[in-house]
């Protein structure tokens, strides 16, 4: 693997004791209960008068020593609603179910034992992750701080004692957590086609991690043959290439992520539809359940909202780091095959140029990335958005 560039994270909370060596059964859920209850903001004491539980239960929760999920259905959604009337920032407040979705995660995931048998039990092998679900995971094994919780959240002031700062869990459970991912990776390595879907989303899960031996793992997939690297347009192992790029590109390495888009997306019509769909899903605009990758291959009228996609793509351009060429294909694609998008928001329009003119400036870009952004500058000047 070619050397490491320096690596730009998201930000994450002030390091601190991590939660104990014990299967996380409500760790992540527990922890944004935290951030929540202190952006009211309401000590522990206040909030269970107010929520009318006992300050043990409402502590055990937040430490996740008594997970959230065993919490009646009735009783979640009625605090849910409480708490956003005491001042809570909605947004976090319903991330709640897939905090509670990562925590359930976390745990099969560590309990695990993948045979070729059973590979289709793994709990990555017939569910498509979403963004927010593998973000929250990411908070649990590498403490980066998850973007919807940091635009909707200020970071506690430091107290005194052994108190968390992230859902971070302890560093035998991470070593064990991605050992774990390893472990699935190697039979579903053996499986073929019938694990396409959880090799990629272990891949993926497996950039988060830090360890000094995890680009050499990596290294040592890619030396066997074991990644794929780009296919020629759409087939069926075209979302594992565009994940194995991703998780690459985390690890600090672009050029595949650069020749998959050059090579597996550019100039294959079915492949640009196969991306949007992918990031649409992952974003949450389109919220039907996954069971497996065919999805991306939908070439009918998209069930998802076009000019949603070009915003949430727009907001993070600037922001992307190591996805910043996907980002900038994604968005050139989509203006460039749905004209009437730019005009349809304007709001967006201008936001995406002034984001536009500082990727311009900076002189790391591609040149196939500096060309589509230009062709993307060009057509907003055009518009008359370069005000």
């Amino acid at each position: 693997m070619a050397a490491q560039a320096p690596r730009r994270q998201a930000s994450t909370l002030t390091e601190s004791r991590p939660v104990p060596d014990r299967e996380p059964e409500g760790a992540v859920t527990g922890y944004l209960f935290k951030v929540i209850r202190e952006q009211i903001p309401r000590t522990q004491e206040e909030l269970s008068e107010e929520l009318g539980i006992d300050k043990s239960t409402l502590q055990g929760w937040e430490s996740g020593r008594r997970p959230l999920s065993s919490t009646k259905a009735g009783n979640l959604v009625a605090m849910r609603r409480k708490l956003i009337l005491l001042g809570a920032p909605p947004r976090l407040v319903d991330m709640l179910p897939t905090a509670l979705d990562a925590d359930l995660l976390l745990g099969e995931i560590l309990r695990a034992e993948p045979t070729k048998a059973r590979i289709d039990e793994h709990p990555l092998a017939g569910w498509v992750l979403t963004r927010d679900t593998t973000h929250m995971i990411g908070w649990a094994v590498s403490g980066v701080l998850p973007g919807v919780v940091a635009a909707h959240s200020t970071i506690p002031a430091a107290r005194r004692g052994p108190v968390s700062s992230s859902p971070l869990l302890e560093p035998a459970l991470r070593t064990r957590f991605f050992q774990k991912l390893r472990t699935a990776s190697d039979v579903a390595e053996k499986a073929g086609a019938d694990a396409a879907l959880l090799r990629r989303q272990v891949w993926y899960l497996a950039s988060y991690d830090r360890q000094w031996d995890a680009a050499s793992w990596f290294d040592g997939l890619r030396r066997r043959g074991v990644l794929t690297a780009t296919v020629d347009g759409w087939s069926p192992r075209w979302a594992e290439a565009r994940s194995v790029a991703a998780a690459l590109a985390r690890q600090g390495d672009p050029t595949l992520m650069r020749d998959f888009i050059n090579r597996s997306i550019a100039d294959h019509d079915r492949a640009e539809a196969a991306n949007l769909n992918y990031w649409a899903h992952w974003l949450g605009l389109d919220s039907r359940p996954q069971t497996d990758d065919c999805f991306m291959a939908e070439r009918d009228r998209p069930v998802w909202d076009a000019s949603a996609l070009l915003r949430e793509l727009a907001v993070r351009l600037d922001r992307a780091v190591e996805y910043t060429d996907l980002y900038i294909h994604s968005i050139w694609a989509l203006v460039l095959f749905r004209r009437s998008l730019l005009d349809s928001d304007p709001y967006v329009a201008r936001e995406l140029i002034r984001r536009v003119r500082v990727l311009l400036d900076d002189g790391t870009l591609s040149s196939e990335s500096r060309r589509r952004l230009e062709s993307v500058y060009y057509g907003l000047r055009i518009g008359g958005y370069d005000v």
